[in-house]
């Protein structure tokens, strides 16, 4: 447990089948991802839920009073040692600028480490609902690597930001 902006938010890695309803929602009230990326979020856990650590899908929940308000997923990439992907980070949108987003982060990032360290790597999209997620990220000292023009759809590029965790 921690506290976020004086709020009590209870964090947990282990994921439960009710999260999925309560993914669905979030990434739905977030209003930045497409049908097909909200598809995405519920395989990912579904996949979890399946497979467990098999599945290579890492999570970090975030609630306030047993309601699901963050959630990050990340894992390692296939075929690398040390190198992870950011896949999924969401707050609900009242729960946002609360510092929810950064201690779901850090807590990742903690992972990260304790496996030995390595690039953390975030994609993210350049249209312009993303750009306080871009500004997320470099806050939280990642760094724009790289920018793959007309990657998603025409004018919406892929924008992939790092950072080098150490080990713990």
């Amino acid at each position: 447990m921690s506290r976020a902006a004086g709020i009590h938010v209870r964090y947990r890695s282990r994921p439960r089948p009710a999260d999925r309803p309560a993914v669905r929602r979030l990434v739905a009230a977030t209003r930045v991802f497409y049908p097909e990326e909200r598809k995405i979020a519920l395989e990912l856990l579904e996949e979890r839920l399946r497979r467990g650590a098999k599945s290579r899908y890492e999570f970090v929940f975030a609630e306030l009073r047993g309601q699901l308000i963050g959630y990050c997923a990340w894992g390692n990439v296939p075929l690398t040692r040390h190198s992870y992907d950011l896949y999924w980070i969401a707050v609900a949108p009242e729960a946002q600028g609360q510092g929810i987003g950064q201690e779901l982060m850090k807590r990742a990032e903690s992972a990260v480490a304790r496996r030995g360290g390595g690039g953390l790597y975030i994609e993210t999209s350049s249209r312009d609902v993303y750009a306080r997620t871009r500004r997320f990220y470099r806050d939280a000292g990642y760094r724009q690597v790289a920018r793959l023009r007309d990657f998603y759809a025409a004018g919406d590029h892929k924008v992939v930001f790092c950072k080098t965790i150490g080990p713990a």
